[in-house]
């Protein structure tokens, strides 16, 4: 393997890698860093999550960036405002001997008007937000006609949440003869047609096989139903004492009520969503880095950006829609050399995706088994007994104390004193799952009722679908788009190639049904029909009762976000459901599970009496 000042980068750039612990490049920067210095031509890298891919293509943009010139020379964009603020500040650190290079990152949730002044000073790099990119250049406050380099980081995730409406806007603002550089973790149909659209003969390379996982991560599945998965997940967290995870979920409703019932139930954990305010977003992330919370629960979408490279477990609370996304989760752990799990809970009706997620990575699920009280409550006092064999003793500090010690304990032998011992850590474990359940066999004995439809949703039946150019993201745009309802709740959604299905909170069944009536959308040209399905219980066919609507209207392009409206923003989630209402469908029934409210066990923090 090369070193960093083999593959043509120069000597203050080499100093602050050395400053920063690089000591030699990973993959992706061994073939991107030579291949954008010596070659003009547009880039397509893959490369998977953790392995590297800011340092691939900022490193040879500050090789080559004239820094005697205050003009924009690099436009980076990123999905989300927590990846740009890294990017931003992984920079920063490249160029602390170049002094006249200077970094501004614009996003939304933060002042515009000190961006606009950081841009005034005198940017050669800028990272930025799709949204907020655009608003920039609205204002005249962002000029790209001089730029050299156009980035798209994460590529894939930029569509999944609707942006190709800015990209547009973005690529009309930059010269033809830029060079850019496509970074994904993976490639979908969408981002191939970025390739297609947006650049001129593309190099490729990647890292790795597209698409597929970590060699350093193993993939798991349990099977649970609505009723166990929470109890499930919990007793997962319990199995696992020094636990340090990532719990992915679809929808930032999902994923508040998660964290709302973990921290209830004693674990220290927190929520990362789109509905926290940036300082809240930052404020968990510090604890989150620094340990002070030692579960995450979070939305695929909130989670990038977020550089973490000690992570135990990733744990899949549901799969996401788009299963090329599980790539993104399952690579937040198995970094740096480290070994990482991948967990996946599933009920009856989602365990056909995992098929299809071992193809795309190219490994085996494993299939574990719920664990039981017992082998939690073993799990948990094996863990304790290490940590006592590995505990230093302080005697000096603790000398004074021991005569007054011994005398106390002096009617106990040892036989006793370790029962005492062990019970002071371990009753309140013991008591909480003294009467636990086999949630194995309350998975299995309900999952073959777990086709059955969720019964506070409505599902709809669309006449587009994967050959009309639709995915999740801009399907909830559309939905969005038709003014339903404030926060409505959207449900599963599946893709297929000439037509789809979409979930309604059944509350809105009949404003849908009218929204989408009265005004008669259509998408890319196509007119757009939806009606109501009902599977029938006894397993008969796909679509019972109907209630037909469909518009008339024809042209327009319809599926793209309009100005100043929502669109597909309204979940974060990149995936099949938008609501920031923390209400949740999907409350777990607890009694089912025999999971109990306690204080005690892993990853929980004791409650102070």
């Amino acid at each position: 393997m090369s070193t960093f000042l083999e593959l043509g980068l120069k000597e203050p750039i080499n100093k602050a890698l050395t400053d920063l612990g690089y000591e030699k490049p990973t993959v992706i920067q061994e073939k991107a860093i030579p291949q954008i210095i010596s070659s003009t031509d547009d880039l397509k890298a893959f490369a998977q999550t953790g392995t590297g891919k800011t340092a691939a293509f900022s490193l040879p943009i500050l090789e080559l960036l004239d820094d005697n010139s205050g003009n924009v020379q690099s436009i980076i964009l990123s999905p989300t405002r927590e990846l740009a603020v890294q990017i931003g500040n992984n920079i920063k650190e490249f160029c602390k001997y170049l002094p006249n290079v200077k970094v501004t990152t614009v996003y939304g949730g933060s002042s515009m008007e000190d961006q606009i002044r950081s841009l005034k000073r005198g940017s050669q790099i800028v990272v930025g937000t799709p949204g907020r990119t655009v608003d920039l250049i609205k204002r005249r406050a962002l000029k790209l006609g001089n730029v050299k380099w156009l980035v798209l980081d994460e590529a894939d995730e930029m569509l999944n949440m609707g942006f190709k409406d800015e990209l547009d806007k973005v690529l009309e603002a930059t010269p033809e003869t830029k060079q850019t550089l496509l970074f994904s973790a993976t490639f979908p149909r969408e981002v191939e047609a970025i390739a297609r659209n947006y650049m001129t003969k593309p190099v490729e390379i990647t890292s790795g096989e597209k698409n597929a996982g970590s060699e350093n991560v193993s993939h798991e599945f349990y099977s649970v139903t609505e009723r166990t998965r929470y109890p499930a997940l919990k007793r997962i967290a319990d199995l696992n004492p020094d636990i340090y995870a990532i719990i992915f979920c679809r929808t930032r409703r999902e994923t508040q009520e998660v964290a709302d019932n973990l921290i209830r139930d004693g674990y220290s954990a927190d929520s990362l969503h789109g509905d926290l305010s940036q300082g809240q977003r930052d404020s968990v992330m510090g604890k989150f880095r620094k340990r002070t919370i030692k579960i995450l629960v979070a939305t695929d979408v909130a989670a990038r950006g977020l550089d973490v490279t000690e992570l135990t477990h990733v744990l899949n609370h549901k799969l996401p829609d788009q299963i090329e996304n599980y790539t993104h989760r399952s690579g937040r752990t198995g970094r740096a050399g480290n070994k990482g799990i991948s967990i996946v809970l599933v009920n009856g009706k989602e365990k056909g995706k995992l098929r299809q997620i071992e193809r795309i990575i190219k490994k085996k699920f494993v299939e574990g088994k719920v664990p039981s009280g017992k082998e939690i409550v073993q799990n948990q006092l094996m863990n304790l007994i290490d940590k006592v064999q590995s505990t230093e003793v302080n005697e000096s500090e603790m000398e004074e104390f021991l005569p007054s010690i011994y005398e106390k304990l002096e009617s106990l032998d040892r036989e006793e004193l370790i029962k005492k011992f062990v019970s002071l850590e371990f009753n309140t474990m013991l008591k909480y799952y003294e009467n636990s359940k086999d949630l194995n066999d309350l998975s299995s004995r309900d999952n073959s009722r777990a086709r059955t439809e969720n019964e506070n949703m409505t599902r709809f039946f669309i006449n587009i679908g994967r050959k009309d150019n639709l995915n999740p993201g801009t399907l909830i745009g559309l939905i969005n788009d038709q003014n339903i309802g404030d926060k409505v709740e959207i449900g599963s959604i599946d893709i297929l190639d000439t037509f789809s299905f979409f979930e309604i909170d059944k509350n809105f069944e009949e404003k849908t049904l009218e929204a989408f009536a009265s005004n008669q959308p259509d998408f890319e040209g196509r007119s757009v029909n939806i009606e109501i399905t009902k599977k029938e219980r006894s397993g008969g066919g796909r679509r019972g009762g109907r209630k037909p609507f469909g518009g008339k209207k024809e042209g327009g392009g319809f599926g793209r976000r309009r100005e100043g409206s929502s669109s597909s923003r309204r979940s974060d989630s990149g995936s099949s459901r938008g609501s920031s209402d923390r209400r949740s469908s999907d409350r777990p029934d607890r009694s089912s599970g025999g999971d109990r409210k306690s204080s005690g066990g892993f990853g929980r923090k004791r409650k102070e009496s």
